[in-house]
């Protein structure tokens, strides 16, 4: 699904971005997201971006490491002086909200502030009505449980989401690309290439690539069609392709990749694809509630029978068994 276009962010004027920190952010998610406005106000000479820093209280906010930030104000700055509030928030979010927080967050809304949401930030969004109706995304270790507790929000996988007035992203460095990309819709391409290139990024990750991509120990200098294939095998879990399927998606025969799967991870497709399902499956028994069957139907196996051979198999405990550890 192609993203949304955003609404209210002015492009000719200067764009008024708060950050709200809440206890237990991210520092590296913050700074992922802060600096590419830095650099395209200094690439361009103009200040394009005017950006504040806010906390709950006008005092110094505490990270999820030992380092704290100093915040301009507490969570009250008018409606009107803001024109996009990016919320950064842990995930997952282990405390209550204030109501105060709420009502603040439903005023910016109804003066149709653009609202975002950084790693935890989109729960923080979903638990006070805001996000009904609006295709989000956060990090992915929260997805099962945050589909569980908000089946009324369209949950995306992806890596970042642009759906109206709402900008969600994953964890790290995705709020990285999600900025950049900001910058791109709002101020053009070219200045947003120009932003990457200072932050040394080869590229700017479209929305739809998948946030979980399994560790490539062994093929970091691999080519890049081996490279390629295993992103496509991350983003097609729960419907597998063919082998034939990915080699003609790469463009290249299906001989081809064997050799290549052969020659760097010393397996073939099919194998390193089945295993990378199935630690998909485990990983959502062990972080969620969902039915055995549905985690089965989730990873690609089109019965329970199938999926608990393959999994004894592979790691000598049937899924069941599992949960109990």
């Amino acid at each position: 699904m192609a993203d949304c276009p955003l609404v209210a962010l002015p492009a000719d004027t200067r764009c008024r971005v708060a950050f709200l920190l809440l206890p237990g952010f991210s520092l590296l998610a913050h700074a992922c997201a802060l600096e590419p406005l830095q650099l395209a106000n200094q690439l361009s000479g103009r200040m394009l971006y005017a950006t504040c820093t806010l906390g709950l209280e006008a005092a110094g906010v505490r990270s999820a490491g030992p380092l704290a930030l100093s915040v301009a104000d507490g969570a009250e700055t008018s409606p009107d002086e803001i024109d996009l509030l990016l919320v950064c928030a842990p995930t997952p979010l282990s405390y209550p909200l204030p109501a105060r927080l709420n009502d603040w967050l439903r005023r910016l809304d109804s003066r149709r502030v653009v609202l975002g949401g950084i790693a935890g930030g989109t729960e923080v969004l979903a638990r006070c009505g805001l996000l009904e109706g609006y295709r989000v995304t956060l990090p992915w270790p929260r997805f099962d449980a945050f589909a569980q507790a908000y089946p009324e929000v369209t949950l995306s996988r992806q890596l970042y989401a642009l759906d109206r007035e709402r900008l969600t992203c994953g964890a790290g460095t995705a709020a990285l690309d999600m900025m950049l990309k900001l910058i791109a819709l709002t101020h053009g391409a070219d200045l947003a290439g120009r932003a990457a290139e200072h932050l040394a990024c080869e590229r700017i990750r479209p929305a739809g690539e998948p946030q979980y991509v399994p560790r490539q120990n062994g093929i970091g200098h691999a080519p890049q069609s081996l490279r390629d294939a295993v992103a496509l095998m991350a983003a097609n879990v729960e419907e597998p392709l063919s082998t034939l399927e990915l080699a003609e998606h790469l463009g290249i025969s299906r001989r081809q990749l064997e050799r290549l799967f052969k020659k760097h991870l010393q397996t073939v497709p099919s194998r390193y694809y089945l295993d990378l399902r199935l630690q998909q499956a485990r990983r959502l028994l062990r972080q969620g509630r969902a039915p055995v069957g549905d985690i089965a139907l989730a990873t690609g196996f089109s019965s329970g029978a199938h999926f608990s051979t393959a999994y004894r198999q592979r790691f000598g405990l049937a899924p069941r068994e599992e949960r109990l550890l």
